[in-house]
């Protein structure tokens, strides 16, 4: 398929989706919402992919959604209409989509792209990341499903309350960010922790992610149940011999 508004890149098991529109900021229109979705659909089917990085070209991750778009959108439809054409699950389908996903954030993300960022399993930041959760100070709800889970609730409600700007530093130490590195820095370290996860046993990557989806909302016992049936029903842990050949064959053991 060919992008209007993305640039896809496969490397080292590591599908790398670029928001494309940097005139404007990456301002998410229908078009570029779609193909984002899209994209990493067909990087979650590909077996060739071990790992899904999100980021923005130019100096914005992306400013969020395209004003222009909404103003006309809210010229030409009713609200019945505008809701029968946003049903389409777009973010959560993100959110849940089986391969970590990275956002490596070259810069700011306010509004939809913020909830886009919070969606995603991991963020990698640099000096020009920055975040704005807008919604309350325009009359508008979302966010409500990522960013407790990212940030805890007391951060959460803050920010969301608040649609203030959060920078890079106190992004990185409220969790927001996992890595805070230079901007220079920021692709080289995105790439070492995502080929690092593409590296690891696929299965196992996956059925982590599918356990941590699933397991949000279950007390202590329900999870070690989750876990348990996992591994005996649908993905068996490793045997040793398949866990450790690096450790066997430096020690040298014998194998029957």
């Amino acid at each position: 398929m060919s992008y209007e508004h993305i640039l896809i890149d496969i490397a080292d098991g590591v599908g790398i989706i670029t928001l494309n529109r940097p005139e404007k900021l990456n301002a998410m229109n229908r078009r570029l919402a779609g193909e984002m979705h899209e994209a990493v659909q067909r990087l979650d089917s590909d077996d060739a992919v071990g790992c899904i990085v999100l980021t923005g070209a130019g100096r914005a991750f992306s400013a969020g959604g395209d004003i222009h778009e909404q103003l006309e959108d809210d010229r030409r439809y009713s609200d019945e209409e505008l809701d029968r054409m946003r049903t389409r699950r777009g973010y959560l389908d993100i959110s849940v989509s089986k391969k970590p996903t990275i956002g490596m954030m070259n810069g700011l993300a306010f509004g939809g792209a913020a909830v886009v960022a919070s969606a995603l399993d991991m963020r990698i930041g640099c000096e020009d990341s920055k975040f704005r959760f807008l919604a309350a100070a325009y009359g508008r709800i979302n966010s409500t499903w990522t960013l407790p889970n990212q940030v805890g609730w007391p951060i959460a409600k803050e920010l969301l309350f608040s649609a203030r700007v959060v920078e890079a530093e106190e992004a990185y130490r409220i969790g927001l960010l996992n890595h805070l590195v230079p901007r220079a820095e920021l692709r080289a370290k995105t790439m070492e922790l995502a080929r690092t996860i593409a590296g690891n046993n696929r299965a196992a990557v996956i059925g982590v992610k599918a356990l941590m989806l699933k397991q949000m909302n279950q007390d202590l016992e329900g999870q070690w149940d989750a876990e348990r049936q996992f591994t005996t029903e649908i993905v068996r842990n490793a045997k040793a011999r398949e866990a450790f050949p690096e450790f066997i064959a430096r020690k040298g053991i014998a194998l029957d």
